[in-house]
């Protein structure tokens, strides 16, 4: 019996080395699959950074984009400076609608003459500003819906910042202005 148990005891013996053996050459094999893994993960990376072509061509894409961000930046700077403007124009207009008197009466008829006078004027400043709110909300709309701000509507042509930061509110470029101002003097006879 006792031969039986020692031949028992061999067997497992050499089965545990078996198996011992597998693990080992297991992992052997997944360390060398790790390590064919980096080493391809490295020439990968390598490849990467050592292709000039592409990223000279990246580059051209970006200087086109900051070109174009320049000047949508600065439409948007014109757009706040609108709303500002719009938000102004509101408050005076409140303002002088509440500094009206309902009727104008003075003993005086100068005075009288003085103040009407005073009042049509005001009147008529504020109406010009009421023409000048809608040509800013149809701006502001413009540049909000992406519509064509900054292209002229007679020539098709680039308004330039400049003219924009002057006008905002403008649908011409200077050429296309001045061509209409003067064919205006010369159908009014001046």
């Amino acid at each position: 019996m006792a031969k039986k148990t020692t031949a028992k005891k061999k067997s497992s013996a050499k089965k545990k080395a078996a198996s011992n053996t597998k693990k080992k050459a297991v992992k052997k094999s997944v360390s060398r699959s790790s390590v064919k893994t980096k080493k391809s993960a490295v020439k990968k990376t390598v490849k990467k950074a050592s292709a000039p072509k592409k990223k000279t061509a990246k580059k051209k894409t970006v200087k086109k984009k900051t070109s174009m961000s320049r000047r949508e930046s600065l439409i948007q700077q014109v757009k706040q400076d609108l709303i500002a403007q719009r938000e102004s124009l509101l408050k005076e207009a409140e303002d002088t609608l509440n500094a009206l008197p309902a009727e104008l009466n003075f003993p005086d008829m100068g005075d009288q003459a003085t103040a009407e006078t005073d009042r049509n004027f005001m009147l008529r400043l504020r109406d010009r500003e009421r023409m000048l709110l809608k040509k800013i909300e149809e701006t502001i709309e413009r540049i909000d819906n992406n519509e064509e701000y900054g292209i002229c509507e007679e020539c098709g042509n680039q308004i330039g910042i400049k003219r924009l930061k002057a006008r905002p509110v403008t649908t011409f470029c200077i050429d296309c202005k001045t061509r209409q101002e003067e064919d205006e003097r010369i159908a009014e006879g001046g």
